[in-house]
């Protein structure tokens, strides 16, 4: 406690010292003093996007810091999202038959207290250089985009929507004509978007969207319900099925991630927010969390109950499996895991204090 006094007041007299030398400098001087970077420190980087056979050159989406690119693996970074009116990224992809192209869908789809809203989707021509605004402003927010390999102009957004109240904007968008046009592909209720959407590796017309029915409140939020589930579509999605009755959980469930992988395009991983831990009609619950199809999503197969993959679910609930090896798979939640044997075990690979 002695030590208070005096810290205090040496605090008092570096800020008097401060205004004396203020009153001493000359304006000139301040007028040179320019802001600069003195990171790595910054908010949380949601979306990821490369291009096919060139590892140097990545774009990165910020929660709330827009968009950056390097073409030097990492050791240099370029802000390209600056002068635009919103800086919130949930999704980012790269045309592969033109890697010039990039479609940015905005605001973020990692549900916590403290996130921003966007207002639709972005394409920029010239490899991030300059920006248009092609639509959807009332998405609210974006959980990812997807472009046929094959075509840069047929690109299919998955919509979450602002979720605070029931809204007509949320589930699959697809334009054909590279976003001068948008149609509601897959829209389940005004209270269900899109957590996730993948397609066929080999087939374009073949897609598969995690629903997510979701409610925000200020002091809560209301995660599952009958609204969530998988959809399939054969036909580059026109018609959407809902997958029931092949071995995925039965009653409410909540937030869906999705993998699929060029090297075993027929397996199709699910993570699964099925609130397992949380007791129901005072019994634990123990449904599991990560599901797997080897036939292109006819019949699926529980793989493995641990908890921890989707911990924290409306927040993480991310997966992604490796392009070269189908039993690799990779799990984003309060922790980092990995699997090597198709999901059916798995390492956590702790990132550090903070997982963001």
């Amino acid at each position: 406690m002695k030590k208070l006094p005096f810290l205090l007041s040496y605090i008092l007299l570096f800020i008097l010292n401060l205004s004396s030398t203020a009153q001493t400098l000359d304006s000139g001087y301040i007028d040179q003093l320019k802001f600069r970077h003195i990171g790595p420190v910054g908010n949380r980087l949601i979306s990821v996007a490369g291009i096919p056979g060139d590892v140097l050159t990545y774009y990165v989406g910020a929660a709330a810091g827009g968009i950056w690119k390097t073409v030097d693996g990492g050791l240099t970074w370029k802000p390209l999202f600056d002068k635009q009116p919103v800086h919130s990224i949930g999704a980012l992809a790269v045309a592969a038959s033109d890697p010039e192209i990039i479609y940015a869908g905005t605001g973020e789809a990692f549900i916590r207290s403290n996130i921003s809203i966007g207002n639709g989707v972005w394409k920029s021509t010239d490899g991030g250089d300059h920006w248009s605004h092609i639509g959807l402003e009332n998405t609210g927010r974006i959980s990812r985009v997807v472009v046929d390999p094959n075509n840069p102009d047929i690109v299919y957004v998955a919509a979450l929507g602002h979720a605070y109240t029931p809204q007509k904007e949320r589930g699959i968008f697809k334009s054909m004509d590279g976003g001068k046009t948008w149609n509601h592909v897959l829209k389940v209720d005004e209270n269900t978007g899109a957590s996730d959407l993948v397609m066929d590796p080999y087939n374009p017309r073949i897609l598969f969207a995690g629903m997510w029915q979701l409610e925000i409140r200020p002091w809560t939020r209301t995660s599952g319900g009958p609204g969530s589930g998988i959809y399939r579509s054969l036909d580059a999605g026109e018609t959407w099925e809902k997958m029931e009755k092949n071995g995925l959980p039965k009653g409410d469930i909540g937030k869906i991630a999705l993998a699929m992988t060029p090297a075993q395009p027929q397996r199709i991983y699910a993570l699964i927010e099925t609130g397992d831990g949380i007791p129901l009609h005072g019994k634990p619950t123990n449904t599991g969390e990560l599901w797997r199809s080897d036939d292109r999503g006819k019949t699926f197969t529980l793989v493995n109950s641990n908890r921890d993959l989707t911990g924290r679910g409306a927040y993480y609930t991310r997966c992604a499996a490796s392009p070269d090896n189908p039993n690799e798979i990779y799990f984003i939640a309060a922790s980092y895991f990995t699997s090597i044997d198709g999901g059916q075990t798995t390492t956590g690979n702790p990132p550090g204090s903070d997982p963001n």
